[in-house]
């Protein structure tokens, strides 16, 4: 299984974009995807692809390398977007998200929570389960928690 242990290049793969998207730097975390185009609500913006792993896969890669992209799938499977993702795995945390992930047939997509300005930076809530180890949020939303991790 490909595993890589370097950071990544980031790039977009527009056959999973719905509209035009762009990758930049980002003031919440590194890399960020941004709209080139308005985006209206209620409309798949982006799929979440990579490659399909176990959790015990999971775990061995979050365990070798530093930065991990990985999205739970189902109760068995997770989807590594640091190997053949669409670029969806650098949309950043927000408290105050644009997007929200939609699984449907085992497809994750990111559809847009609200009208989308061109320029504006995607973000999603990752929504970290609350007993992991604690994340702070660099968001700046107006009603930040302060952590990426959720009380159920």
């Amino acid at each position: 299984m490909a595993c890589p242990e370097q950071p990544l290049t980031p790039r977009l793969d527009p056959h999973f974009c719905n509209f035009r998207l762009r990758i930049g730097t980002s003031s919440i975390h590194r890399w960020g995807i941004y709209a080139e185009q308005d985006i209206p609500k209620n409309r798949k913006v982006i799929e979440y692809t990579g490659e399909r792993i176990s959790r015990r896969e999971s775990k061995r890669r979050a365990d070798l390398r530093g930065d991990v992209y990985l999205f739970t799938l189902d109760d068995y499977w997770n989807i590594d977007g640091a190997v053949n993702g669409s670029g969806a795995e650098f949309i950043n945390h927000s408290c105050d998200p644009s997007l929200a992930a939609r699984i449907l047939k085992g497809h994750i997509l990111y559809m847009s929570l609200r009208d989308i300005r061109r320029g504006e930076e995607l973000t999603i809530d990752y929504r970290f389960d609350w007993d992991v180890e604690k994340v702070a949020c660099r968001c700046a939303a107006e009603k930040c928690r302060g952590t990426i991790n959720v009380r159920k």
